[in-house]
């Protein structure tokens, strides 16, 4: 895992580091996973729902530390003047500005620019970034445009109109920002899966503890009488 952004060229401590916690625990879950297959898939079939929910958590938290390590690493942003078709490189992806002008809300009016987004070998997309203003409370609200994947999300915002043809623009590229949250949802559901172990109950454990050291029922004794 550590070799991948060595060979690009863009490797530092907090991603060494990071890529190599998440490539420990998986490693680890899986050297688990071979310490019960030695009893056959029987056992592994037998393994309880605490033991999933372990390994269910653990892949996830790999998942997220790989996510937060690809975005405090390689994530990257500009602060951008442009006019109506100028265009700004960035992490791989060509920004050209199509168009600006006004777009109409339920209950805002908003300047809206139409900006065509061409990644490198890929098809071309556009993306809508815009700069409301609500018409009750006059607030004025930036409302960014993403496009979201599973590798990398990218935001384009509006900035402010600095003459009649050139606004200003932040445009940011985070690589792995959705493994964040998959990993946070992969280690809730693996906190979910353990605790639906029976033996996580504890109502239904006391009960069952209470039932085996119960006694046997006897012949009744006969009270106020002596042998």
């Amino acid at each position: 895992a550590v070799a991948v952004p060595l060979a690009a060229g863009h490797l530092s401590l907090g991603v060494a580091t990071g890529l190599f916690l998440a490539s420990w625990i998986v490693g680890c879950t899986v050297l688990l996973l071979r310490v019960w297959l030695r009893g056959g898939r029987a056992q592994l079939a037998r393994a309880p729902r605490a033991f999933w929910g372990m390994v269910l958590a653990h892949l996830g938290l790999a998942v997220f530390i790989v996510g937060v390590t690809a975005v405090r690493g390689y994530d990257s942003e500009r602060d951008v003047k442009m006019a109506v078709g100028d265009h700004v490189d960035l992490a791989g992806h060509r920004f050209t500005l199509r168009a600006v002008g006004e777009h109409k809300g339920p209950n805002y009016v908003a300047l809206r620019a139409r900006v065509e987004v061409q990644p490198e070998g890929g098809p071309a997309f556009f993306l809508t970034p815009e700069k409301r203003l609500y018409k009750v409370q006059q607030m004025p609200m930036t409302e960014a445009a993403i496009d979201s994947g599973l590798t990398r999300d990218l935001y384009v915002a509006l900035g402010e109109m600095l003459d009649e043809r050139h606004w200003t623009f932040r445009i940011q590229h985070k690589p792995f920002v959705s493994w964040i949250w998959g990993g946070a949802l992969v280690m809730a559901l693996g906190a979910l899966l353990a605790l639906s172990d029976r033996r996580y109950r504890p109502a239904l454990r006391r009960e069952e503890d209470a039932a085996a050291v119960r006694p046997a029922a006897g012949p009744p004794r006969l009270q106020g009488l002596t042998p």
